[in-house]
């Protein structure tokens, strides 16, 4: 049975729901694994595999929402709520650009005050200071807050904020795209088909966005392939998702701390299925920040052709207890052990020139060695 469903795959074939779920319950990790790795290299012939120079900036930790799973959050009368000062903000990536980032990740909680207004003049004041900079901001759930507190359409905050400097979506927010799952671990945050609809509008407007998927709480196998199918329907009506992303759920200082966390064995097959299934999403990236090197290098392998970002500064995986730090230097001899190139890329998947990819190999490895400055802010 599953070698039949392999053989469709990678002869090009689409998979049905209930391919995709055999596929998950067969457990044959061996034999998905290599199926997915054929995919990748049909999909991605070329030499090289790729990675990405950035850094998340989470502006503040204020959020009206409460979701379980997660130890980032702090509400908005607590006395560790945070808004990062503007000129903090605009010095972490200004470091970023001294280590030859090209981007950064811009997340934060749902604030239950700020107004459309002071987003736009935050984008605004990025792009003077650093107008070659991509802003990868602002999940859906994000999104589809500002709607509520500004009370305006959908496509007009999008709008405003790709006018004001936002140039690319995270897909940060999904968890899980099945609202039996969204509704027992998050209160007061988006659903399925709001989440979906932001990304459809933001791609309609010419943008595009990664998609993700955390897994490995209580969705059933079946709601995991319930998720990927949504996003694979939506990128055959928009083609707007540039990338997948999956990892696992982090439990530790959670409200869900009583679940244990999956390994490796779970995120490799459930990348690979998702490599398999999202037959229209080109780039599958390796999530080393959840898994650490190794299993982060092998993912390159199970259906992976991105090894994600460096990641500058990473906080809300961070409060959950996971920190797995990497040097620019371990990310690109993960890659060449394997053999392949590796090549720094931006968030539209284009190769960075090799004159600043060479820039951003020295300025790092200048910074590595000096201890005292950290890599990751935990």
């Amino acid at each position: 049975m599953i070698k039949r469903i392999l053989d469709r795959a990678t002869n090009g074939e689409r998979l049905s729901p209930d391919e995709g779920l055999e596929l998950l319950k067969s457990r044959d990790l061996t034999a998905i694994g290599n199926a997915a790795d054929h995919v990748s290299r049909r999909l991605h012939p070329e030499n090289f595999r790729t990675y990405n120079i950035d850094r998340n900036i989470n502006y503040t930790n204020i959020c009206t929402a409460v979701c379980d799973f997660c130890a980032f959050y702090r509400s908005p009368k607590s006395e560790e709520g945070y808004v990062l000062p503007r000129a903090e903000l605009l010095k972490k990536i200004e470091e970023t650009v001294a280590l030859g980032g090209n981007q950064i990740l811009m997340q934060g909680g749902l604030h239950p005050h700020f107004k459309l207004e002071w987003y736009e003049e935050l984008l605004t004041d990025i792009k003077q200071h650093f107008p070659d900079v991509n802003v990868h901001g602002f999940s859906p759930p994000e999104i589809y807050h500002f709607t509520k507190v500004n009370k305006l359409p959908l496509r007009t905050v999008l709008e405003r904020l790709k006018a004001a400097g936002l140039g690319s979506l995270p897909g940060g927010g999904a968890e899980i795209l099945v609202d039996r799952v969204r509704k027992e671990i998050t209160r007061g945050k988006v659903l399925s088909d709001d989440w979906l609809n932001v990304m459809r509008v933001w791609h309609e407007l010419g943008g595009i966005s990664s998609a993700t998927m955390m897994f490995g709480h209580v969705e059933t196998l079946q709601e995991r392939i319930e998720h990927l199918e949504r996003i694979r329907q939506l990128q055959d009506e928009t083609g707007g998702f540039s990338a997948f992303i999956c990892w696992t759920f982090q439990p530790d200082h959670t409200d869900m701390s009583h679940i244990p966390p999956s390994g490796a064995f779970e995120y490799l097959l459930t990348q690979a299925v998702s490599r398999l299934y999202l037959d229209n999403i080109k780039n599958i990236q390796s999530s080393w920040v959840t898994q650490g090197l190794k299993i982060g290098q092998l993912s390159l392998l199970y259906g992976a052709n991105d090894m994600g970002s460096l990641m500058l500064e990473e906080n809300v995986v961070a409060e959950a207890g996971t920190v797995h730090y990497l040097t620019l230097d371990q990310i690109r001899e993960a890659i060449q052990e394997l053999g392949f190139e590796p090549r720094q890329r931006d968030v539209f998947y284009q190769l960075v020139d090799p004159k600043l990819e060479s820039f951003a190999i020295q300025a790092n490895r200048q910074r590595d060695a000096q201890p005292a400055l950290p890599v990751v802010a935990v």
